[in-house]
């Protein structure tokens, strides 16, 4: 038995999962020495399934449920263009084996050679303001225009705007999934993914085939997202959420940290706000990444942005009332002399043109509306 076929079959027992895999490693040396000679301290603490699983092997050897199982996964890769890459091959992702208990085994539907590029991977809320969308976008965008792949995990929200961008823009991402790469999660986002691997960039996982989307994976999936990368950008994230779980590990597994800053009164600006207090780097630009990489990199492309039509006198005196925080109608009719009547209009103009966005209680200026300040200073 080879050693991708032993290590299929070690993590195929349930309740193995990569830390217990890389004990058994560092104590045995190889998988297939763990595999035949799995201790009893260990595997009493498997579920009886893994047990009875087990001890099939340990009677009939590659004939055993077991190594079909790990046999029959390797042939069904083969049989969808899917590559197995195991810890210590020469293609294995050299940044995403330096940190504590790796992936043993990565699946990989798309181009290998993605893996190797430079990443930044932008992550953030699945339920992002329309400004989050519109910063993950662009700064995917712009990133990927100075040559880096983006790499998120192809969730709704900051993921998916963070691979649009960067495939508008010509470059490369890379989705990391926590379920099997032949099971896209959510399925709204199928055809991203299609488009992702057609534009040179991978779909990848760690877990078997048709593995479901289960809770217990994400964190799993999110330590890879910012294992391959050189850094991680946090475009919008609450106090308690996964994009933040994703950040926190990018800082034990020593890779830069980014976060956008947000209003004071967003619960969507908290978790970036407490990032920046931890040591994140905060940002403005796609620049100030490339900056603190150390010039790594060209300077990221700004030919994207379509020039901002001129506001008339009146929406302009409206977007400096709105300023850097939400605002009620009470506040702006206060703040700009207009009646409530003649504002709804002006919003809703600026609404459909991108600068504003509609909160509950309230109105905001977007990114590309915040930018129309600089403006009138």
């Amino acid at each position: 038995m080879d050693a991708l076929t032993a290590t299929l079959a070690l993590l195929r027992l349930e309740g193995m999962g990569p830390g217990r895999y890389w004990q058994l490693i560092e104590h045995f040396g190889s998988p297939l020495r763990a595999l035949q000679s799995l201790p009893d301290t260990l595997l009493i603490k498997l579920p009886e399934r893994a047990q009875s699983q087990w001890r099939d092997f340990a009677r009939r050897g590659e004939q055993s449920e077991l190594a079909a199982w790990a046999q029959a996964e390797q042939q069904h890769c083969k049989d969808a263009g899917i590559r197995l890459l195991a810890y210590g091959e020469d293609e294995y992702p050299r940044l995403l084996a330096e940190i504590s208990r790796p992936p043993p085994v990565l699946y990989i539907r798309g181009a290998v050679e993605a893996l190797h590029l430079p990443q930044i991977a932008v992550v953030g809320a699945r339920r992002a303001s329309a400004g989050g969308l519109d910063n993950a976008h662009a700064f995917a965008a712009e990133l990927a225009g100075a040559g880096f792949a983006i790499t998120s995990g192809l969730a709704l929200g900051v993921d998916a705007a963070a691979h649009r961008g960067a495939l508008k823009s010509g470059g490369i991402t890379l989705a990391v999934l926590g379920t099997g790469v032949d099971r896209l999660y959510p399925r709204r986002n199928a055809a991203l993914a299609e488009e992702i691997v057609a534009s040179g960039g991978a779909v990848i996982g760690e877990l078997p085939l048709g593995s479901a989307p289960e809770a217990a994976n994400f964190p799993r999936r999110n330590r890879i997202i910012s294992g391959l990368s050189m850094g991680v950008l946090l475009v919008e994230a609450a106090l308690r959420s996964g994009s933040l779980i994703t950040a926190r590990q990018a800082l034990e597994q020593n890779r830069e940290v980014f976060a956008i800053p947000g209003s004071i009164h967003s619960p969507l600006a908290r978790g970036c706000h407490r990032m920046i207090r931890d040591g994140a780097a905060l940002v403005e630009t796609s620049t100030d990444i490339v900056q603190q990489l150390g010039g790594l990199l060209a300077e990221p492309k700004t030919a994207l942005s379509e020039p901002a039509p001129q506001l008339e006198p009146r929406q302009r005196r409206l977007v400096e009332a709105l300023g850097g925080d939400p605002r009620s109608m009470e506040q702006l009719a206060r703040d700009t002399g207009e009646s409530v009547g003649e504002l709804m209009a002006m919003l809703l103009q600026l609404e459909l043109a991108g600068y504003v966005e509609q909160l509950p209680g309230g109105y905001q200026l977007t990114p590309r509306g915040a930018a129309q300040l600089q403006f009138a200073e």
